[in-house]
């Protein structure tokens, strides 16, 4: 079965445009073109451009998908710096992750406060603790 660039569009959500960037850029060189000159992609170029899609939204930049997909054209040869590529890149979602958790945990901490049946009093009196913290540093 092959596909249209609309039909990839609709299956990946995303604009064409961003497709014909995606392959002006060279992370495409897997897909060909019929005789008018369209893009066709087959089950294992979706495949592909599904990988593309799960390096972009995970934050990777465009030149290191390049990379990988470089590396994925050059065959078997490659594959321990194809898991390099994504074990880096693996270790930097973590972090993300991780960054975001303790924020997540930050906001949830505070809706707590906020939600707790004496809110008030606690946001009066913590209002009432930074107001005198700057009296004492002789800020206000």
């Amino acid at each position: 079965m092959t596909y249209s660039i609309k039909d990839i569009s609709e299956m990946f959500n995303i604009s064409i445009y961003t497709i014909r960037f995606y392959d002006k850029e060279g992370l495409m060189p897997f897909v060909l073109r019929n005789k008018a000159g369209n893009r066709v992609f087959t089950e294992s170029d979706v495949s592909l451009f599904s990988t593309i899609c799960c390096l972009k939204n995970t934050g990777m930049q465009i030149k290191d998908i390049k990379k990988y997909i470089d590396l994925c054209m050059e065959g078997a040869a490659t594959i321990d710096l194809r898991e390099k590529l994504l074990l880096e890149h693996q270790e930097a979602i973590m972090n993300q992750i991780n960054a975001l958790n303790k924020n997540l945990d930050h906001i949830r901490t505070k809706i707590e406060k906020y939600q707790s049946p004496n809110a008030f009093e606690i946001i009066s009196e913590e209002r009432k603790m930074v107001y005198e913290e700057k009296c004492e540093n002789h800020l206000l």
